[in-house]
């Protein structure tokens, strides 16, 4: 689904990123992990076009995508849930849904009902604001946003970051269900190892903007990547 080969990002001077490749198959969840500030969201921005690379190549199905605007890119399927989620405080849960249509043909701007069967509680509160809802389900809002937009790539930046530990394995629940369907590849990125490792199918980590090892989940060595990710 997805491919990332040798991408170069700099802001101003300062590089971002050194070589940086990736894959993300369908059905399967990718995790980006490592400390903060080595480069993960840089990365994650590159792929849906809010940041410019200065060399290398993103595909979408084997499709170049990197030259494409991040409109474009969200028309092409690809979503993010940001970090810290970015929902519209002022809008209601519905307008905060509904903002997910934008890049969707007329005869699809609709709100399936899967999304209330993963995530019940926003259809309980449809007209509340979002910013009146708690940290979790502020994030269950922006993850269900994303999935309105029908995506075939789906990145999710620090889902876990701040919120309590019910919500994150609901959030966990949600994202294996999704990988399962088999449709979607799911990148994943984390600080929290546990959530991480127990979802991963194949994971890389970052350093300094490099990535310092890969694998499958099987070839993970629990204690090199928990080296990389304490501060």
């Amino acid at each position: 689904m997805l491919n990332v080969t040798d991408l170069d990002l700099f802001y101003g001077a300062a590089q971002a990123l050194r070589s940086v490749s990736m894959t993300a198959e369908a059905g399967q969840v990718t995790c980006v992990l490592g400390r903060n500030g080595v480069g993960k969201t840089s990365l994650m921005r590159a792929i849906v076009g809010l940041e410019q690379v200065r060399s290398g190549e993103i595909r979408l199905e084997d499709e170049p995508i990197q030259r494409l605007r991040p409109a474009d890119r969200a028309r092409r399927g690809v979503a993010i849930v940001p970090q810290g989620r970015e929902i519209f405080p002022l809008l209601t849960v519905r307008e905060n849904l509904e903002t997910g249509f934008a890049p969707l043909p007329r005869d699809e701007q609709t709100i399936a009902d899967e999304i209330f069967e993963l995530f019940p509680i926003l259809g309980d509160m449809l007209g509340r604001r979002g910013g009146d809802l708690s940290g979790g389900q502020q994030q269950q809002l922006a993850i269900a946003r994303a999935l309105v937009t029908r995506p075939r790539l789906l990145i999710l930046d620090e889902p876990t970051e701040g919120i309590q530990p019910s919500i994150i394995k609901d959030i966990g629940t949600v994202i294996a269900g999704l990988r399962d369907r088999g449709g979607m590849a799911i990148v994943l990125v984390e600080q929290y190892f546990e959530f991480a490792r127990d979802l991963a199918d194949r994971f890389l980590v970052l350093d300094r903007g490099e990535v310092v090892a890969r694998g499958t989940r099987d070839q993970m060595d629990d204690d090199d990547v928990r080296r990389h990710l304490v501060v």
